[in-house]
């Protein structure tokens, strides 16, 4: 009968170190999501720059008639 009571105390040690273990990755882990910050302090833009005069490339877009999409090839 002394078997049963140790086997239950082993199963909530190995619970506790996992849980432990899970909550300290979480913590360590919970900023890597983010992007990183640009290295050396250059500049970072998501969005290409449009070249010039894509305005008449595209005059859906400048007439105002809506949402449009507008390939443009610059090579």
């Amino acid at each position: 009968m002394t078997r049963r009571p140790r086997l239950w105390r082993w199963v909530l040690v190995v619970w506790a170190v996992v849980v432990a273990v899970g909550a300290g990755l979480t913590w360590w882990l919970q900023d890597s999501g983010e992007p990183q910050q640009p290295a050396g302090g250059t500049e970072f833009s998501p969005a290409p720059s449009l070249p010039e005069g894509w305005e008449s490339m595209c005059p859906a877009l400048t007439e105002g008639k809506g949402d449009a999409l507008c390939f443009i090839r610059t090579r």
